[in-house]
């Protein structure tokens, strides 16, 4: 909770604002008390109120989400029984509802003008605190029953919506169907709602004898309880906040057992290799099969001298490739001095992290670069490859003679990260297929393409794995190898002349990692120029390599060279360093030369390995070397592309909905739980409205109405903002892998996505539309089915641009879900139904125009009942035409319609816009 503080300051900050928000909407010089009309603002105001305290905890799902994975292992592994985990987080919590509570309270009771006695106060203070309390523990227990991000936020949307819906203020008790009364009464915030309105209204300011006949109750403010369906007597206060304080309990009780008996949805899974089958298909073609796994290694381990691997066959490809040599002097690197070193009294500027670091790396060779974790080898890397996002880089780096520019170079090379980043929901094939598309030239055509793709898997061994789906890491789909194979298998069908490798072998066992080295030796056998950092490498990995970049702490280097067959030569230039002991027999000389280099041995034997390393005769023969690869050989032309990207726009638009729509079709989490969301959600809110679509007898039909309207739009509106979060968040992270490939613009990325999410959102909206048509029985006219249809619509694809928007500007998912809800916290306040245009304050009636909900709310219900001219029974003020009453009270004008069909097309380009610009502009991820 400590370590997880900015969340928390975040929600203290956040309910302090809204309350802020709340008192300045319903300021207590604009709230007149003590008549029929003066209550509707109160309890607009008390609602507001309640959803805000509420939805507070709505982070709490998240955040158990998010802890669940460590729980479960502890909890196998026998560390401690679930109450012990489950008891700490309820107690803690109990401090963080009794301030978020007492914030709402303080700055909002007196301000907005509740009842003024003292012991309203309390009461009110009491019965926030109890649905705080119930907030938090429903939500743990959803997230502990739905276990994953997408399923717990499906569930909890599920979920809210009952307990929202039959609270009694969206539709009242008495105008709910009987068969659906008894969720009323089990929807904890129906509890919550009486209290809060009985505290208000049953105040001896709302005393004021009823002279309206027409509805059976003594004093103002019971009227204005009973004509909602409230309860009118003081004690059932109590038991409102007895029952709130017994569903936090039962919640609580339920969050232990669901940890108790439930397990995480998905394990970790390898794909299950017919390597018998893929033998057999291998022999039959002609092909000589491998004789076991350590083989290739012990192979390349024999005779590993550079000289020797020049002279090796190449093997020949489909695709041609220009061999590329690297070469780099005097690079130095640094950084901003970190804010902790400042502080603690480092005066300079900037850290430095490689200080003058030469070398080359040449084509047909393997070069390791090793060293202790803080050596600087991925720092190393990452300057070379030009995918450093910060920082000051100094020397000069060239490529076969000719300095390098990162835009071409990106063309030319490839990167395999340290993290296997790939997106989950397509095949091993189409991952390749996909990389080939974008990376090849647009003269190769798409048969050649295919066959270069087919030569590559057989190079790097997917065949037996080619249909099978990658997968999220560490939940299902590939192995950890088989990633790391896949990876190295994206980057060459690029077609290459030098790949990077950063630590392919890192949390890999013997087997698999011998499996990923004869992988990359057989790539350096076409003649590329391979680059890997390594940690500690086992004797048979390490003597697989020709070359050796060796690095210490601080960025410095102290050997750059041969490693000589069974690493002779690196052993000899060592054990010429006086005082240095000499390496047993059969010991890993990785090891021996990481001991030996290491700070300690160092200050023990008084010498400087770099500076030893410095004044060495290999120091100026690599200067010779470097200097001959510094200069352009003869007749030979710097690399220059016509275009910034392989392939033009329009191709890139194609590749990138092709992959996006496999991800979709494939992802049932995601989008089978959105359908049945929306058909579930559909024939419920058929259920609850069910037939009122054409009552219009009593001001309450209408509001009930509105209600209906204002929740269906809000509910499934939200649930796809939110939902589409997580796929958002997990498609930028290989965006990001993607953009620095050079495969592709931002734009078509983002023209995909957004592509693919309306094309289902058209369908989800012609389900819910027709669901909630056909039940609430509105008129069936062609003109006001298709004006009901375009506003769900359009809002619907507004509320997904805006999730995937939020996203786009945010550094992470849990960042993104917190400024959604905030957001839509003033969508909600504004969006006309708990408190109408015409009520609002004249200094926030602007942001009513600036709510999208507003603008289809208006849409929606002035388009199926703003034409009519029935009477409306209106409590304390008579009868008055439904359309006259809409226009005076609601500020709904028919002919008004046009233009709010319009402003639905405006906020949809304008999301569209701001989700593209983030995409291009903003990056996240820090290097």
């Amino acid at each position: 909770m400590k370590r997880n503080s900015f969340v928390y300051i975040f929600k203290t900050t956040q309910i302090t604002i809204m309350s802020v928000i709340a008192f300045t909407v319903f300021l207590r010089t604009q709230m007149p008390a003590g008549t029929l009309q003066d209550g509707g603002k109160f309890f607009g105001a008390l609602f507001f109120s309640l959803i805000n305290v509420m939805f507070n905890g709505m982070a709490e799902l998240a955040m158990t989400v998010f802890r669940l994975p460590v729980f479960y292992k502890q909890r196998d592994f026998l560390f401690f029984p679930s109450w012990a985990f489950a008891m700490p987080i309820w107690l803690l919590r109990i401090p963080i509802s009794l301030l978020e509570s007492g914030i709402w309270i303080i700055l909002t009771y007196y301000t907005i003008g509740f009842a003024p006695a003292a012991s309203r106060f309390f009461r009110q203070f009491i019965a926030f605190f109890g649905i705080h309390q119930m907030a938090l523990s429903l939500f743990r227990f959803i997230a502990a029953v739905g276990r994953t991000q997408v399923v717990a936020s499906t569930l909890g949307t599920f979920t809210l919506l009952m307990v929202f819906v039959l609270g009694g203020f969206i539709v009242a008790k008495n105008d709910i169907e009987p068969f659906m009364i008894w969720g009323y009464y089990l929807s904890p915030m129906m509890y919550g709602q009486n209290a809060i309105v009985m505290n208000e209204f049953l105040d001896k300011r709302w005393s004021t004898p009823n002279t309206d006949p027409r509805i059976d109750a003594p004093t103002v403010g019971k009227v204005l309880l009973k004509s909602r369906g409230f309860y009118t007597d003081d004690y059932m206060f109590w038991v409102c906040v007895v029952a709130l304080l017994a569903f936090s309990l039962i919640f609580n009780i339920l969050f232990i057992v669901a940890l108790t008996y439930m397990n995480t949805l998905g394990d970790s899974k390898a794909v299950i290799v017919d390597e018998d089958a893929e033998n057999k298909n291998k022999k039959s073609s002609g092909q000589i099969t491998s004789e076991g796994i350590d083989t290739a290694v012990r192979n390349v381990s024999q005779g590993s001298d550079s000289t020797v691997r020049e002279n090796a066959p190449r093997k020949g490809m489909v695709l041609p490739f220009q061999p590329l040599s690297l070469g780099f002097n005097h690079v130095n690197y640094y950084v901003d001095m970190p804010a902790e070193m400042k502080s603690e009294g480092v005066e300079e500027d900037r850290l430095q992290l490689l200080r003058d670091v030469s070398g080359a790396f040449r084509p047909g060779i393997l070069t390791a670069l090793v060293g202790v974790s803080g050596a600087g080898k991925t720092t190393l890397m990452d300057v070379l490859a030009g995918r450093k996002t910060g920082g000051y880089i100094e020397g000069s780096i060239s490529i076969s003679g000719y300095p390098k520019n990162q835009e071409t170079f990106a063309r030319v090379s490839g990167y395999c990260e340290q993290n296997d980043i790939h997106s989950p929901y397509v095949t091993v094939y189409e991952s390749l297929l996909y990389s080939a598309w974008l990376r090849l030239s647009p003269d190769v055509d798409t048969k050649t393409r295919k066959m270069f793709v087919e030569e590559v898997m057989q190079l790097v061994e997917l065949n037996p794995i080619r249909n099978s789906l990658v997968g999220l890491p560490g939940v299902d789909g590939l192995s950890t190898e088989q990633r790391k194979r896949l990876t190295i298998a994206v980057e060459l069908v690029a077609n290459p002349s030098i790949i990077f490798m950063d630590e392919p072998t890192s949390g890999l066992d013997a087997r698999a990692a011998a499996i990923v080295m004869r992988t990359v030796r057989n790539t350096v056998n076409t003649g590329r120029t391979v680059v890997c950092t390594i940690h500690q490498p086992s004797i048979d990995i390490f003597e697989a390599f020709d070359e050796l970049l060796l690095m210490k702490r601080g960025g410095q280097v102290i050997y750059a060279g041969p490693l000589g067959q069974q690493s002779h030569k690196l052993v000899e230039y060592f054990e010429a360093v006086p005082g240095v002991p000499k390496i047993r027999d059969g010991y890993n000389p990785a090891t021996w030369m990481l001991e030996i280099s290491a700070p300690p041995v160092e200050a023990q034997l008084v010498v400087d390995f770099s500076d030893i390393y410095a004044k060495s005769s290999l120091y100026q023969r690599n200067q010779e070397l470097i200097k001959e690869l510094s200069t352009p050989p003869p007749g030979s032309k710097d690399l220059h592309f016509p275009t910034k990207y392989c392939q033009p726009f329009r191709t890139q638009c194609k590749a990138c909905f092709w992959k996006q729509h496999w991800s979709y079709w494939r992802n049932p989490e995601y989008n089978a739980i959105r359908f049945f969301m929306t058909i579930v959600i559909g024939v419920l809110f058929g259920c609850i409205f069910w037939n009122k679509g054409q009552q219009t007898a009593k001001q309450q039909d209408l509001m009930n109405l509105l209600g209906a309207m204002y929740s269906a739009v809000l509910f499934l509106g939200a649930t796809n903002a939110a939902s589409v979060q997580s796929i958002v968040a997990i498609e930028r992270t290989v965006f990001y892998r993607e953009k620095a490939a050079g495969m592709y613009s931002p734009l078509p990325y983002a023209f995909a996505q957004v592509a693919i999410e309306t094309i289902y959102v058209i369908i989800q909206t012609f389900v819910y539309s027709l669901l909630l048509y056909t039940m609430i029985g509105f008129e069936w006219k062609v003109a006001k089915v298709l004006w009901f249809y375009y506003f769900i619509l359009m809002c619907f694809v507004y509320f997904t641009l805006y999730g995937m928007m939020v996203v786009a500007l945010t550094p992470g998912h849990q960042i993104a879900a917190i400024v959604m809800s905030f957001f839509l916290s003033f969508w909600n306040l504004f969006s006309g139904f708990l408190i109408p245009r015409m009520q609002i304050p004249i200094w926030w009636r602007w942001y009513y125009w600036a709510s999208p909900v507003a603008w289809t709310l208006y849409g929606v219900v002035t388009s199926q009942v703003g034409d009519k001219s029935d009477m409306l029974e209106i409590p304390g003020a008579g009868n008055v035409p439904v359309k006259a009453f809409l226009k005076s009270y609601m500020g709904y004008d028919y002919d008004f319609l046009p233009a709010v069909a319009v402003a639905h097309v405006g906020f949809v380009v304008l999301f569209v816009f701001v989700f593209a610009y983030g995409i291009k502009f903003l990056n996240f991820q820090r290097r």
